[in-house]
């Protein structure tokens, strides 16, 4: 028989699973809102000189959600932007990971941005001065991002919303009573803090926007966005990554006591670290995010993780062209590791 304790901690694993999962849901909903209804304009600021460049590609590199990095490769495959760009675009980036970051450790995820920001831009540089004479001038394919010209103008039609719900889609139902549940759990405390907070207040304020984003928005971009893109794309693998990472930690401390095998190795956890940040995939780096929240790995090892790991975003590359996604894993590798090493010997 499954004994009660084991029930109580599975339980409150998956609530804390889904609260965190929804998060992510709802942030992505925005930032796919926000990006269709600029119409992709901040696509145009890349294209400038080398430090306009590194900014840019920096600046959307750190935008959660993995928009922003496809951007900087589909720019890197035209040859609008040089490989140093495209460093500082991965090295800023967490993918997906993200918005766990922004759930998970709130007050500590915008100064990791801003190191991220920081080391991608002198890395990019440092990458060009040895490399920019080698790039190719000529484009590898011809890839743009993903803007329909359907969507202009068309993120709230006005006089269309009352016949969308009168025919509506089993997409939009779909999100709409899940959003409504999800923000009915939030309010009642059966999701996230049991007390009004600014977590909770915060929850309760995105469900909202997510709720009138999809009340509201046409059915190509309800199907197209945000269920093909976000829910079936994304969610699944959200949820299951997250869960695995919390049942995984859960066993490590509670059940196996690695505590003290993790503190003496910490030079093996950061080297493995490196390795699991070249996976081309949103996920993986969660474990060591769920290591750093429980306090069983320091700051350095997870910068590192961070640093080398790039969500989904190096995926076009890789089908595209090895040889540059073997380049960029290697030099993200090298200033991940260095990186962990300084701030290790540093006390982080």
């Amino acid at each position: 028989m499954i004994n009660s304790d084991v029930i109580t901690s599975l339980q409150h694993i998956t609530t804390h699973a889904l609260m965190i999962s929804g998060f992510v849901f709802m942030m992505m909903l925005i930032i796919e809102y926000l990006n269709v209804l600029s119409q992709g304009v901040w696509q145009q600021w890349l294209r400038g000189g080398r430090w306009r460049q590194y900014l840019l590609a920096s600046f959307l590199g750190a935008t959660p959600g993995c928009l922003g990095a496809f951007t900087v490769v589909s720019l890197y495959l035209h040859k609008e932007v040089s490989l140093g760009a495209l460093v500082v675009a991965m090295i800023a980036t967490s993918g997906d990971e993200s918005f766990l970051m922004l759930s998970m450790i709130p007050k500590q995820a915008p100064f990791i941005f801003v190191i991220l920001f920081f080391i991608g831009i002198a890395a990019g540089y440092v990458t060009d001065l040895f490399f920019i004479k080698k790039t190719p001038k000529n484009a590898i394919c011809h890839n743009e991002f993903d803007i329909h010209e359907e969507d202009d103008c068309c993120c709230f039609p006005r006089g269309h919303i009352i016949d969308q719900w009168v025919q509506c889609s089993p997409a939009r139902g779909i999100l709409a009573g899940t959003l409504l549940m999800f923000l009915f759990a939030v309010v009642s405390g059966q999701l996230g803090p049991a007390i009004w907070n600014w977590i909770r207040i915060t929850l309760v304020f995105l469900s909202s926007i997510a709720l009138f984003i999809v009340s509201t928005v046409p059915d190509h971009f309800l199907e197209d966005h945000l269920w093909n893109h976000v829910v079936k794309a994304h969610l699944p693998k959200v949820f299951m990554w997250t869960l695995t990472a919390l049942l995984l930690m859960h066993i490590l401390v509670n059940h196996l006591h690695l505590e003290g095998w993790m503190q003496e190795n910490q030079l093996v956890l950061l080297l493995l670290a490196c390795l699991v940040g070249l996976i081309p995939e949103s996920g993986p780096h969660l474990l060591f995010l769920t290591l750093f929240v429980e306090g069983a790995i320091p700051f350095s090892i997870f910068l590192a993780s961070s640093i080398v790991q790039d969500g989904h975003g190096m995926l076009p590359l890789l089908a595209e062209s090895r040889w540059d996604f073997g380049k960029v894993k290697a030099i993200n590798f090298l200033v991940g590791l260095l990186s962990g090493l300084v701030g290790y010997s540093l006390g982080w």
